[in-house]
């Protein structure tokens, strides 16, 4: 093996902690996995996997190899396919992360069309409502909702989603509807909880182009989008969600939607990923076949508007 295939061994071992796992998905021989390995350490005159009888782990070199070999395989993928004049050709892995509700409702049900048109992409799908850490989880490019915290990472705004407020209507026969911000002291909300602090959101609404806000009484509060339009579906109380969420649910009149004239500004959204000179020719259809996919179900991106600290409710 060249330097670069010991490097793409290395690196799915890494990934999958194992060299069984790595040798199924590189179609190898677990032996030819292990030589690769044993070579790349004596050329680097350095140990980087610690082997254990059920998990092999990085060692603090190779933490440091693991980044270093992730860029180095991508850029000589990358200029390779820029010798390959068909889209079919563009090849490799992606890794992408995405809110847990987006990957089920959008994402899944359209990669089948994503495949036909490039095949040899080899895609992984994560999917969780926490901001993952790209660079420490190697992850190429991550879909966000709402305001995005101070970072390096690149920034592609693809539009926002306009969110509304709603609830069922046995809850809406037990407690009436409101009809204006004034109401909301007397009702209940079902709150939403930061996956990664576990602090609840407040409600939100616009007045006079202000960002106004309530601590709403509660007696559940869900961590990700499904739980939480769930809790809303049994009655437990107004939920604030992006509109295309349940769309379906306000059709069927599972839920009906309250205060209109009193909505929370919009959610933007944007595709990020970490800074490099070039993306590869994989993350550019990546991103190209995304912000067409989305485009049904957001609004045009909009001028810059000042981020208040808010919760993504996806």
């Amino acid at each position: 093996m060249d330097r670069i295939d010991l490097l793409k061994v290395f690196l799915r071992v890494a990934e999958t902690g194992s060299f069984t796992r790595a040798a199924d998905r590189l179609a190898l021989p677990r032996a030819t996995i292990s030589t690769a390995v044993q070579q790349l350490e004596a050329r680097l005159g350095s140990r980087l996997l610690h082997r254990t009888t059920r998990r092999v782990g990085l060692t603090p070199d190779g933490e440091v190899l693991l980044e270093r070999a992730r860029t180095l395989v991508a850029d000589m993928e990358d200029m390779e396919q820029q010798f390959l004049p068909s889209r079919s050709h563009v090849s490799g892995r992606l890794k992408v992360d995405v809110p847990s509700r987006i990957a089920r409702r959008l994402i899944a049900p359209a990669l089948p069309g994503f495949f036909e048109r490039y095949p040899a992409i080899e895609l992984e799908l994560g999917s969780s409502d926490r901001a993952v850490d790209l660079v420490l989880e190697g992850v190429d490019c991550a879909l966000r909702v709402g305001p995005l915290a101070s970072s390096s990472l690149v920034a592609r705004p693809l539009g926002h989603f306009t969110l509304i407020n709603c609830a069922s209507p046995a809850y809406l026969a037990r407690h009436g509807t409101p009809r204006t911000p004034a109401d909301l002291p007397e009702h209940i909300a079902v709150n939403y909880a930061s996956p990664t602090s576990g602090r609840a959101a407040p409600w939100e609404w616009q007045r006079d182009g202000e960002t106004a806000t309530l601590r709403m009484r509660s007696q559940v509060a869900a961590n990700n989008a499904e739980t939480y339009i769930a809790c809303a579906l049994a009655g437990l109380g107004l939920i604030q969600i992006p509109s295309y969420d349940v769309r379906e649910h306000l059709a069927a009149g599972e839920l009906v939607e309250v205060l209109s004239e009193a909505r929370a500004q919009p959610l933007p959204v944007h595709l990020v990923y970490p800074h490099r000179r070039n993306l590869s020719r994989r993350m550019q259809a990546f991103a190209g076949w995304l912000e067409m996919l989305l485009a049904a179900s957001l609004d045009p991106p909009e001028a810059p508007r000042p981020a208040g600290a808010r919760t993504s409710r996806k």
